[in-house]
């Protein structure tokens, strides 16, 4: 829809914006022009006729009135009556042209040879509706074959006639299959935009879910927590108490060390049924955690050992991530559950590739003053025609069952939000790496050493 369309339909009651009251201050502006055109070229006429010709004068004056009034009078008209002023104006405009052919020569006019043009000229500017070319071929024509009949039936003239009949055709057929390609182009960024929605809500209400599902997890963790420290307070003081009572007994020395690495492995489970709980409750609140400078060491091994059991009879576990790395931006918990996304992933992978010896590997490292840290395995690695995809919402390789097609795509946001991005690529001695790349914190007093 035009802009000058588009005001007209508009409330009339309510103010026009700022735009398209420039736009038809342009356009009064354009008529203005036109209609003094309309009159300066008069000299032409004159020069063609070898004479002044106040007839031509007279025709080209009121073609200028007749552009001014009704831009005017559209201004002011109910919108449901514009595709009929559209018309009218199709007909007194290309009428005006007839009568200055007529003027100027008739058949040997030098305007005559313009005639073809003017229904392609109509098509042009009003592309919304067929009828106006229609109508300004039929005035074109029937000029035409007055002219034929006033002048005695000349044959030569009827070749402008065809003419014109074929510039209608065409002009109108192009002017319908252009409003059938605007229509099909509205069609398919209405579908876009409906996809962009129905993905949008699919991820937000994924991220709903998982808040209610990780909050669930919190209370539940919260509940339990002091039933379950309760037990394990008498575990660990009766551990210390034997512990004391055992070692304190005359025994074989290969026995006191064998019970003595007993009772330390028991003390570190117990230690890790706790952590475990702790972590878990930790997580259910990392929708409220904002962004901030963290260890990606301590993120790493949080994500590890919530890994471990989903790896424990797939997989080794090998973390290379060195504790003097410089702090990332990040948030924490939010960082941990893409580590451990990537590590189910590839526990997935191997699984699924059924890979004898699966092993899969995290390391980290400094580069061009960023922190990188690396997820791979040695599966079969990404397909190829999966890579270019393997980001998007929804798409999954796994089963129904398995993958919903998100996890990497929130992996994906969750990073950029940290100022991070993440890749994925094969390598090249087989196996899926996974790489991601964060922001380095760099406290306030390095940053002005390193600038001086």
């Amino acid at each position: 829809m035009s802009p000058f369309r588009f005001f007209l339909s508009q409330d009339k009651d309510s103010p026009p914006s700022e735009k398209l009251v420039t736009d038809i201050h342009r356009r009064w502006k354009l008529c203005v022009m036109f209609a003094v055109a309309m009159v300066l070229f008069y000299p032409l006429d004159c020069w063609l006729l070898g004479r002044p010709s106040p007839e031509t004068l007279v025709l080209r004056v009121a073609w200028g009135l007749e552009v001014v009034l009704v831009m005017w009078a559209r201004e002011r008209m109910d919108p449901r009556w514009a595709a009929w002023n559209d018309s009218l104006q199709t007909v007194l405009a290309t009428s005006f042209f007839v009568g200055l052919i007529v003027l100027t020569g008739g058949s040997q006019s030098p305007y005559l040879s313009s005639t073809a043009c003017v229904p392609l000229t109509i098509a042009l500017v009003f592309t919304e509706a067929t009828l106006p070319a229609l109508l300004s071929g039929m005035v074109c024509l029937g000029g035409i074959l007055g002219m034929w009949w006033a002048e005695g039936q000349d044959d030569s003239i009827l070749v402008w006639a065809l003419l014109v009949v074929s510039s209608t055709f065409f002009g109108t057929y192009g002017a319908m299959r252009f409003r059938k390609a605007q229509a099909a182009e509205a069609q398919v960024l209405i579908e876009r935009a409906r996809r962009e929605a129905l993905e949008k809500l699919a991820v937000a209400e994924r991220h709903r879910a998982q808040t209610e599902k990780l909050a669930t997890v919190g209370r539940l963790a919260a509940n339990v927590m002091h039933e379950i420290n309760n037990p394990l307070a008498f575990v660990r003081s009766n551990l210390d108490f034997l512990r004391t009572e055992m070692l304190a007994l005359p025994l074989p020395e290969s026995v006191r060390t064998e019970l003595s690495e007993v009772f330390d492995e028991t003390h570190v489970g117990v230690e890790r049924i706790q952590r475990i709980v702790t972590d878990l409750k930790g997580f259910s609140r990392m929708d409220g955690e904002e962004t901030g400078e963290c260890a990606l060491s301590d993120v790493v091994t949080d994500a590890a050992m919530l890994a471990a059991v989903r790896l424990r009879n797939v997989a080794r576990l090998r973390v290379e991530v060195p504790p003097g790395l410089p702090e990332v931006i990040a948030a924490p918990r939010r960082l941990a559950q893409v580590v451990l996304n990537l590590l189910v992933n590839a526990g997935d992978a191997l699984e699924e590739a059924k890979v004898r010896d699966g092993e899969v590997r995290i390391s980290g490292g400094e580069e061009n003053g960023r922190v990188f840290l690396v997820v791979e395995d040695n599966g079969p690695g990404f397909p190829p025609e999966v890579l270019p995809r393997l980001f998007e919402a929804f798409f999954t390789t796994k089963g129904p069952e398995k993958g919903t097609g998100l996890g990497l795509s929130l992996s994906r946001e969750m990073v950029e939000r940290f100022g991070g991005t993440i890749r994925a690529e094969n390598r090249p001695e087989g196996g899926a790496r996974v790489r991601l790349d964060l922001a380095a914190h760099r406290p306030a007093a390095v940053e002005g050493e390193g600038a001086s």
